[in-house]
């Protein structure tokens, strides 16, 4: 470990097509996989689409500086990822709760894991706890989210079971691909649906919206 530490960083000579599309397949995974859970919890708190789309281009810029920074520092390839059970809790937790003072929450909760990882409390605590207990803990968040795929499989049983059986396919061929092939069926799907409604789209690049953070 102390060796590959010492060893001189050749960005460019240790770059390979394989590295690259490796690298674009882990955040198109890490990213499709619960984005539209950070819409619906941003739409949960109120939020309007410009502070939404302040709060992903600090997600996005945060995850995206500690993956190249760990990258870089350890030698090794290092992604940093939102939480997609988080994500599904903001969706229920954040309504009713000021936009300031859920950042607030953040900002504690932020300190909060920041001191459990440099005492090392975090390892002992999760040691002590019951494998069956995070995994209750983990089903009580994602149950609501996962149920909702019955009640869009009423209306749009063709895009639901696509999706589903593709993921299920790729998942057994090369799990790799298997978020990512599904979005793509689904954006397919829903394309020759008529489900797809670009009339009011307007790329243009997000902006950050300061907020001061409020506790209480």
């Amino acid at each position: 470990m102390n060796e590959t530490l010492k060893a001189p960083l050749r960005p460019l000579t240790d770059s390979s097509p394989s590295a690259v599309v490796a690298g674009f397949i882990a955040m198109m995974t890490g990213c499709t996989s619960s984005l539209v859970l950070m819409f619906q919890a941003g739409q949960a708190a109120g939020l309007s689409s410009v502070q939404i789309s302040s709060w992903l281009w600090a997600l996005f810029m945060g995850m995206a500086v500690c993956s190249i920074g760990l990258s870089l520092r350890y030698r090794m390839p290092i992604t940093v990822a939102w939480s997609t059970p988080g994500a599904a809790l903001l969706i229920t937790g954040l309504g009713g709760v000021a936009y300031p003072q859920a950042i607030g929450a953040f900002m504690t909760s932020a300190l909060l894991v920041i001191l459990c990882g440099v005492t090392g409390s975090f390892e002992r605590i999760v040691r002590r706890l019951p494998a069956s207990l995070a995994a209750a803990l983990l089903a009580g968040i994602l149950f609501r989210i996962g149920s909702e795929i019955f009640i869009a499989a009423q209306h749009r049983t063709s895009l639901v079971l696509g999706m589903f059986f593709t993921y299920l396919v790729v998942k057994r061929l090369s799990p790799r691909y298997s978020v990512l092939l599904a979005l793509l069926v689904g954006i397919g799907i829903s394309g020759a649906l008529g489900l797809l409604n670009f009339s009011d789209l307007a790329l243009q690049v997000a902006m950050p919206v300061w907020t001061t953070p409020e506790f209480s």
